[in-house]
């Protein structure tokens, strides 16, 4: 009776954790299907009068009224007659990627690239706030090649880290001309990881058999449950020994300056350190490069909003709780 007691009770311990986990992935598919419930398309804000609308706040304060409204009349009227006249200033286009496992975000990029490349020409700039720890190959690649679009048709890219560009983030960040990096931004981390648990002991103790059938030799090297063999983990090994030559050569071909000896290493450092290292160019928030901008350009936001599909809210449910 007790045996029997604390098996059930062990079977309850799992099946309340596997409930636990659906439910968690559940609500975050709930909480992103919130986030996006607005249609697709193409969001544009003008930053240059969202700085001006933050600076309003004190200045309607901390300034006597009559100089403040004497200030915001001019302002409005000025901005009138830019809206009708059209303004001569270069522009600064602002992008958005925060990376995940997937690069997801790269559905929305494609968009705002191709949307850019329609009216920028070289005298513009592009920023891209880059939040990435990394994921897939294949994925974070074709993220880097929709960067590399702004480069062939000679729109200058810039590329700032605030807080993380590491392994596939920071095969990104090198598409750009130029790369900010905060002081304690968590950059580089140039290395490729392949990693899975093998239950082949566990089922044979408990008297399963695993088939698996497979035409090709190597088209499966390592598995989840069959037993793996010698030959298999050093073909695997070989291919991601390919996998970081080709980072490498990546890296080579868009920052010549660095020391590959010494940052191929899959460590990473923080801003201040990766700047000796030049694996960016200057120490800087994109807020402060913002700022800045303001003075001398237009800086508009862009910002392709899509609607994702239920399963697509299910794993990016799945990505944000991994990455947590």
């Amino acid at each position: 009776m007790m045996e029997f007691l604390s098996e059930y009770g062990l079977f309850l311990a799992k099946l309340a954790t596997v409930v636990v986990a659906i439910v968690v992935v559940i609500g975050f598919a709930f909480a992103a299907s919130k986030r996006s419930s607005q249609q697709d398309g193409l969001d544009v804000q003008n930053l240059n009068r969202r700085f001006e609308k933050l600076g309003d706040a004190i200045r309607s304060t901390v300034q006597g009224k009559s100089t403040y409204k004497k200030e915001a009349k001019e302002r409005r009227k000025a901005d009138k007659k830019r809206d009708k006249e059209g303004s001569k200033r270069n522009r600064v286009f602002v992008l958005d990627f925060k990376g995940d496992i997937r690069a997801s975000a790269t559905a929305s990029l494609r968009e705002e690239v191709s949307a850019i490349l329609g009216i920028a020409t070289p005298d513009d700039k592009v920023l891209l706030r880059l939040e990435n720890a990394g994921g897939m190959v294949h994925e974070h690649g074709l993220a880097a090649s929709q960067l590399m679009r702004l480069k062939n048709r000679g729109v200058p890219l810039i590329v700032s880290v605030d807080k993380v560009a590491a392994s596939g983030g920071y095969l990104m960040a090198c598409a750009a001309d130029h790369i900010l990096a905060a002081p304690f931004a968590i950059v580089g981390s140039i290395g490729v990881i392949a990693q899975l648990p093998n239950f082949n002991r566990l089922l044979e103790e408990k008297g399963v058999d695993f088939e698996q059938v497979t035409a090709g030799r190597y088209k499966r090297t390592l598995t989840l449950f069959g037993k793996n063999t010698e030959e298999g983990r050093e073909k695997l090994k070989e291919e991601i020994e390919d996998v970081h030559e080709l980072f490498k050569n990546h890296i080579a071909e868009h920052r010549p300056q660095i020391d590959l000896d010494k940052v191929a290493t899959g460590e990473h450092w923080h801003g201040l350190r990766a700047l000796s290292l030049n694996l960016v160019d200057e120490i800087k928030t994109s807020d402060d490069f913002l700022v800045e901008a303001a003075d001398d350009y237009d800086l508009y936001s862009v910002a392709y909003k899509r609607r994702r599909s239920f399963p697509e809210r299910i794993m990016g449910g799945v990505d944000s709780l991994l990455s947590r």
